[in-house]
């Protein structure tokens, strides 16, 4: 596993040199004068490397190995190589890229019964939500994860029904009572001249490129409008989610960006030694510390004694070994912690 740590980048620019050699050798100039009269060898070595290498080598920079990526990476490499490569060519290895061809739409079909399955639980979805008495950030995967297989496509949608739920649905709502975490910053500040920035730019660069390309401008507009979207539902997600305590676990959430679990009894140790609060934080350690136009530091760190698994942006999960917090009242949150760690030793 260290050779495959360190070597992240020379699997990425393997990956680059496979994709850059094979698009040289079929789409270029100097393609046509490299190739041989007899070309079979030559495609033979391009699937070995589409199919083959290329699911390999992006696996390894991830290093995330399952064997579901590998179909769907080889499947994409077949769809690739039916691109790349000549149809006169690539004629005797036809069957090859049709069969990738075939589990690709065979993968689409299964994603797109899963978004219909999604669609015929959302009442039920919804309900489960209203229900309960966590944050929604929280309940709708939670709800979501009940009824349907967790899957990447299922996760972004998740993901972005939840934005629109809080930049469209969320204004009426009334922040609950509990300890928040963008107060004592200037979060809120900081997303509100976002969204100015986005719309001057907007207005001013969308008309003189609209004047270049229209399909630019019109790509740029979408961008735009979905970036002041987000920062909108972030301010709302931030707003109406404080610190949460519920069954013995503690939910702490930064708006669209990241959310966790933590269970009191996973809590290790607080650290609250100035000389640590203020060094530069380890990259196993997750931040809860909304963004500033001057650097701040965590008012306290969670040392856990097994990783908590969390959720950031389009539902992509990672282990952290650490939690940093800065909060808007840290004398009562860290009461609030210590409290709880008791509680559960006692029962325990």
């Amino acid at each position: 596993m260290r050779v495959i740590e360190r070597g992240k980048y020379v699997w990425l620019l393997l990956l680059g040199f496979v994709l850059c050699s094979n698009f040289m050798l079929y789409r270029t100039h100097i393609g046509d004068q490299l190739l041989p009269s007899h070309t079979n060898g030559v495609v033979l070595g391009s699937l070995f490397d589409l199919i083959i290498m290329l699911p390999l080598l992006s696996m390894l920079y991830r290093k995330k190995f399952s064997l579901k990526t590998a179909i769907i990476l080889s499947a994409a490499g077949c769809v690739l190589a039916r691109l790349l490569i000549p149809n006169s060519l690539l004629e005797p290895f036809a069957a090859i890229t049709w069969a990738g061809i075939a589990v690709e739409a065979g993968l689409i079909i299964f994603e797109l019964m899963l978004i219909v399955t999604l669609v015929h639980y959302m009442p039920k979805i919804i309900k489960k939500v209203k229900t309960s008495t966590l944050p929604a950030v929280f309940t709708f995967p939670q709800a979501i994860d009940v009824y349907i297989h967790k899957n990447p496509i299922i996760q972004m949608i998740c993901s972005e029904a939840m934005m629109f739920y809080y930049a469209f649905f969320s204004w009426k709502k009334t922040p609950p009572p509990g300890i928040t975490l963008y107060k004592r910053s200037s979060y809120i500040a900081f997303q509100v001249m976002m969204i100015h920035a986005i719309v001057i730019e907007t207005l001013g660069v969308h008309l003189w490129l609209h004047q270049k390309s229209i399909i630019l401008s019109i790509i740029l507009l979408v961008l735009n409008v979905y970036s002041v979207i987000f920062f909108l539902a972030d301010i709302q997600a931030v707003r109406l989610n404080p610190v949460h305590i519920h069954k013995g676990s503690l939910f702490l959430s930064l708006g669209l960006l990241k959310r966790v679990e933590i269970e009191f009894d996973n809590i290790e140790c607080i650290i609250e030694d100035p000389a640590i609060l203020a060094s530069k934080l380890s990259k196993d350690t997750m931040e809860f510390i909304a963004r500033d136009f001057e650097k701040v530091h965590p008012d306290l760190i969670l040392k856990m004694k097994t990783p908590v698994k969390a959720t950031l942006m389009m539902g992509i999960q990672k282990e952290y070994s650490q939690i940093a917090i800065r909060s808007d009242q840290p004398m009562q949150l860290r009461e609030m912690i210590v409290h709880q760690m008791e509680n559960n030793s006692l029962e325990f």
